[in-house]
């Protein structure tokens, strides 16, 4: 038994381009037959008319063999695009029956409880700060957080049934004026086991004002999964740049902690310090690294970088997290992270100097 995997755009794509470079070689046969077939002699002589009679004849030639290429050329697009419509048929056929009992299967708990049985949350739309939906209460992935509007958080990511990950974060807005916006924190990762969502990033400040704060990264499941990673902070103006997201632990039992989030940076002399990194997630109660702490952010002219953040813990096995490395800046001061503490079996994180 043969296996076929194909993807029906491609086959349609490909198709109408090999139609068009069809269509272009006909196009120039049309135009070179004028010349090429009717071949006048350049003199009145025997050898001349023989000579025009010869090469009029190899494109006389050319054409029809041109001709029979073009015919199965066309039949070779026709194959292609009915194949690609035959698959695409099939494909409709297959998926709305399934649609249609996966409507079923989720009606009760969509009346019930607002949430599917089984399916991934939707998404929230960008530029308004939505969070994102939860995913279905057994399988399902959280859906991802809209970006905020201007100066506005960003939304938070879905949280995942009992399997499944969390969603990501939004970014927080952008604005000209005022406080960034805070990136949307992730969503949690499933009962069971999923990774948390990644935090969003801190929306950029106006030149006055101070860049958002990175979102927290999501927590990993009961039996297993990592925590996301906490989201960078956003550019500011002379209030700084905002703070890097903490990042996510990882699953209670299982699961490394995710690392922390840049620090944001300052813009240009007249900018604030950078932000400071986030602090690494924990890792899982039995087994699982620390997270690492983010670096600081940059600090332009005579202000400081940011203070890096601190590292995560494991707590049984597992090593812990790195402190984050301060930001470079044009005066002292920032502090690295603390290194975070290992296991009872793995070793301690670094602690940059």
């Amino acid at each position: 038994m043969s296996f076929v995997i194909t993807t029906t755009p491609m086959m349609e794509a490909a198709a109408t381009e090999l139609a068009n470079v069809g269509s272009s070689v006909s196009t120039a046969n049309a135009d070179a037959a004028a010349i090429t077939t009717k071949i006048t002699a350049a003199g009145a002589d025997e050898v001349s008319t023989a000579i025009a009679a010869l090469f009029s004849g190899h494109a006389k030639e050319y054409q029809a063999l041109g001709a029979r290429a073009a015919a199965f050329h066309d039949q070779f697009v026709r194959t292609l695009s009915a194949t690609a419509n035959a698959y695409s048929g099939a494909e409709a056929a297959n998926v709305t029956p399934l649609q249609e009992a996966l409507n079923l299967i989720n009606a009760p708990t969509m009346a019930v409880m607002g949430r599917p049985l089984i399916g991934n949350g939707a998404n929230g739309t960008p530029g308004t700060g939505q969070n994102g939906g939860d995913g279905g209460i057994l399988f399902g992935n959280g859906g991802a957080g809209g970006s905020g509007s201007q100066g506005n958080p960003g939304g938070r990511g879905g949280n995942a049934g009992l399997f499944g990950s969390g969603g990501a974060g939004g970014a927080g807005g952008d604005t000209g004026s005022g406080n960034g916006g805070n990136g949307g924190a992730g969503g949690r990762g499933g009962l069971m086991f999923g990774s948390g969502g990644a935090g969003g990033s801190g929306g950029a400040g106006g030149i006055a004002s101070k860049g958002g704060t990175g979102g927290a990264g999501g927590t990993g499941g009961l039996f297993g999964g990592t925590g996301g990673v906490g989201g960078m902070g956003g550019v500011g103006g002379t209030g700084g740049g905002g703070a890097g997201g903490a990042g996510g632990h990882g699953g209670q039992l299982f699961g490394a902690g995710g690392s922390g989030g840049m620090g944001g940076a300052g813009v240009e002399d007249k900018g604030g310090p950078g932000g400071a990194g986030g602090a690494g997630g924990d890792g899982g109660l039995l087994l699982g690294d620390g997270g690492n702490g983010g670096a600081g952010g940059f600090g332009p002219g005579q202000h400081p970088g940011g203070n890096g953040g601190n590292g995560g813990n494991a707590v049984l096995i597992g090593d812990g997290g790195n402190g984050g490395n301060v930001g470079l800046g044009g005066a002292p001061g920032p502090t690295p992270g603390i290194n975070g503490s290992g296991g009872l079996i793995g070793k301690d994180g670094v602690t940059p100097n």
